[in-house]
């Protein structure tokens, strides 16, 4: 059965996507302004300005904004520009993948390269992680990166229909410009959670120092935290929101792909049995995987920790796959 409106539902995701997007630098730009807002805010009742006279404290917090905001937006540019190229030997470094070819492994690849051909998608490469645990995941930024990765396990664990609607599922992750604006997402909260462990440190370090006598640079890092903590709070539902939209829209588009809904249903129960990797230890690769890795648990928070989960629900997605 054909998913009806397949391809609407993808450009309206991808506008919204990019919108979300969109709101990251937003975020970083906002959390400067209210760092220099909070600072003022917090200094003396007479703020003045640079001819001496007295000026409103939203003034001067305007003023520091547009002279630092350069120097924000060129740090940041290039810190993302360097964190967006390498994601592939990140990823490839944290997981431990191997590229296979033809003749190594002829049933993973030639499941891939028949899928290809049916979706009308040039070859992307393959790894596969030495795991025992079920999993896959699509990353990359172009065609000379874009990659399909699955662990040995779920080599051996599904059958060759169940293993195509996996694969299909990630290639959709591909076709969809997915992994693209995962990395893009990923790479601008992990900006944001670097400044927040470097400013904790700093202040860390400064309440052990018994020599510390400057409170007020105290006080500028700790408000300075409070942005990040903030910036990153809202960074975090935004690429969860992301993600989780993007694994329906795989589901869908893996279904009609492989031709077989019932498989991919099949397959996501089998990896939900199992999908923790013993040599995942980063979250922002994590997230990346068709079931994130780590044990599935049920608890009282379960609604509330929705908002903060990079999947949506398993058996909801086993249950829509199952009325194809």
């Amino acid at each position: 059965m054909k998913y009806i409106g397949l391809q609407s539902q993808i450009d309206t995701n991808n506008r919204k996507s990019i919108l979300l997007l969109l709101s990251f630098p937003c975020m970083m730009l906002g959390m400067l302004w209210l760092f220099f807002a909070l600072i003022t805010g917090f200094s003396h009742s007479s703020v003045y300005d640079e001819y001496g006279q007295k000026t409103l404290g939203a003034l001067k917090a305007n003023t520091l904004w547009l002279e630092y905001m350069p120097w924000l937006v060129g740090c940041v540019g290039i810190w993302f520009i360097i964190a967006y190229f390498a994601n592939t030997s990140i990823i490839r470094k944290a997981t431990g993948a191997r590229s296979i070819t033809r003749k190594r492994n002829p049933r993973i690849y030639n499941i891939v390269e028949n899928l290809c051909i049916a979706g009308g998608m040039d070859m992307p490469k393959i790894n596969v992680i030495n795991d025992p645990q079920l999993n896959a995941f699509a990353s990359g930024i172009n065609k000379n990166t874009y990659t399909v990765t699955v662990t040995t396990g779920i080599c051996d664990r599904l059958n060759d229909e169940e293993l195509a609607s996996v694969i299909a599922h990630e290639l959709t992750h591909i076709r969809n410009n997915d992994t693209k604006l995962l990395i893009i997402s990923i790479v601008f909260v992990g900006i944001i959670f670097t400044l927040l462990n470097f400013l904790t440190d700093i202040v860390s370090h400064s309440g052990r120092s018994r020599n510390n006598k400057n409170g007020g640079m105290l006080i500028v890092f700790v408000v300075a935290i409070i942005c990040c903590a903030i910036a990153y709070f809202f960074a975090l539902l935004t690429r969860f929101a992301i993600s989780r939209k993007r694994e329906f829209m795989a589901d869908a588009g893996g279904a009609e792909l492989c031709g077989n809904p019932l498989a991919l249903a099949s397959a996501l129960r089998k990896i939900s049995e199992d999908p923790a990797l013993g040599n995942i230890d980063r979250e922002d690769v994590a997230q990346l995987f068709i079931i994130h890795p780590e044990k599935l648990s049920q608890n009282f928070l379960g609604r509330f920790s929705y908002l903060f989960s990079t999947h949506p629900d398993i058996k909801e997605r086993i249950r829509i796959l199952e009325q194809f």
